[in-house]
């Protein structure tokens, strides 16, 4: 029986550690939220800019089909927009911090949060979201219409996932800081000479 146990004991030594990519100790509320806020409004605007220009949204959003859903894109609150991503960035933070054993400690982290932004974020909202499943069953927008925008949340998505994850468990990257921050204050900038200029 103590050969079993020691046996037993022998299988868990040889076993390679697990490695924390950033002990989640170490994560305060404060920079989690801070750098979800930056990131998220970053990312956003880039993937917006891309797919406005990529996929014609100022076509798209004159269509008539989508005039009571969607603002057209030269209206001001609609150039605001990117600004306000940062009360979108607070919440994320927020259920990111909590969430941040899985997401910013292990070593494909940034998988787990691209994952969990798609299929809760995306495609299982409590409300008809066009893309979404609830917005597929219940819209009359054409089903094309609905998976065509797809392509730019879930790029937007897995960019937010990757930079965040990256930057959390880089904070000796000072250049990082930097470079988002600058990116970020520049989004600001342009978001509010958009809504004066609307």
């Amino acid at each position: 029986m103590s050969n079993l146990v020691t046996n037993a004991s022998d299988v868990h030594a040889k076993q390679p550690p697990v490695t924390a990519v950033q002990p989640a100790r170490d994560l305060s509320l404060r920079s989690v939220m801070a750098k979800t806020v930056v990131v998220h409004t970053v990312t956003y605007f880039v993937a917006g800019i891309l797919a406005f220009t990529l996929f014609d949204y100022a076509t798209k959003f004159a269509d008539p089909r989508l005039g009571g859903l969607l603002r057209p894109t030269n209206t001001p609150i609609v150039a605001a927009g990117p600004a306000l991503q940062v009360v979108r960035g607070l919440m994320f933070g927020v259920v990111f911090y909590l969430l941040r054993d899985p997401l910013f400690t292990r070593p494909r982290g940034w998988l787990t949060l691209w994952t969990t932004l798609v299929v809760v974020g995306i495609f299982s909202t409590f409300g008809p979201a066009p893309g979404s499943v609830e917005g597929l069953i219940y819209t009359t927008l054409p089903v094309g219409g609905q998976l065509g925008g797809l392509i730019e949340v879930i790029a937007q998505a897995l960019l937010l996932s990757v930079v965040l994850f990256y930057w959390v468990n880089h904070p000796e990257k000072r250049w990082l800081n930097w470079v988002l921050g600058g990116f970020f204050v520049l989004v600001l900038v342009f978001s509010a000479l958009g809504y004066f200029l609307a």
